[in-house]
């Protein structure tokens, strides 16, 4: 029979310093690529117009329709003046697409005021 072999330990302890040392504060570091003055003289940045401004005109309502196929058609139609509408069903999304359209001519946003004014 053989005895078993010792192992040599696998963790080591270090011995405590015989003598304590404060720490001494970190030199201030040098900042690398740092630009010299850049800050100071400001960039002159030039503000163009929005390339898409277009001619003043922007959405009031939106119909949305879903109709894919072999399922129901759904449609909502909806206006910035608080109208919301929804449809389920072909026959009741056409009646809706039609009010949505004949919406255009009522809508408060849309109307100008010299008609009001004038009647």
């Amino acid at each position: 029979m053989t005895t078993p072999a010792t192992r040599p330990p696998l963790k080591r302890l270090t011995g405590t310093p015989a003598r304590l040392h404060t720490a001494e504060p970190a030199a201030p570091q040098t900042a690398v690529g740092e630009p010299t003055g850049a800050a100071r003289k400001g960039v002159v940045t030039a503000v163009r117009p929005d390339p898409q401004s277009g001619d003043g005109r922007y959405p009031v309502a939106w119909l949305h329709i879903l109709a894919p196929r072999g399922t129901t058609p759904t449609a909502t139609s909806k206006c910035l003046c608080g109208r919301n509408r929804s449809a389920v069903g072909r026959a009741k999304v056409l009646a809706l697409i039609t009010d949505h359209t004949a919406h255009r001519d009522t809508c408060p946003l849309r109307t100008t005021q010299e008609g009001k004014t004038a009647a």
